[in-house]
């Protein structure tokens, strides 16, 4: 059931699918993102989900789910690769520029729904990818 989840929260990701993303998360979810605040809660995951879709175009590609043997925990490895549309504040200025960046991300599991995500990627790589 948890890597089903996860693998089903990916898939809307690459499908673009906020509202698909949405569904698989708590309504407290907490998103912790790689050299960047926490957010808590659905809606500010889907403030955070509707900026990425403005500004990056993300594909991510040979996802390999891991999933603890009581469901409670999980992990993600797979590599990005995007498009940087929209320059995000205080980041390089966009121009298309597109990058391939591996990265990872863990997962807290309850009743059924991802109840915390936590991503990392190396953010230094990035910038001078699209630098």
């Amino acid at each position: 059931m948890s890597k089903d989840l996860i693998s089903r929260y990916y898939s809307a990701f690459n499908a673009g699918d906020a509202a698909g993303m949405l569904a698989c998360v708590t309504d407290d979810v907490e998103h912790r993102v790689n050299e960047g605040g926490i957010r808590h809660g659905r809606e500010k995951f889907a403030e955070f989900c509707s900026h990425m879709g403005v500004s990056y175009r993300e594909e991510l590609r040979d996802i390999v789910v891991f999933a603890s043997e009581d469901g409670s925990r999980g992990a993600a490895e797979f590599v990005v690769h995007g498009t940087y549309l929209q320059t995000d504040p205080g980041l390089p200025q966009a121009n298309g520029q597109t990058y391939i960046l591996p990265a990872g991300a863990f997962f807290d599991l309850k009743g059924g729904k991802i109840a915390r995500i936590t991503t990392f990627y190396n953010l230094n790589d990035w910038i001078a990818q699209v630098s």
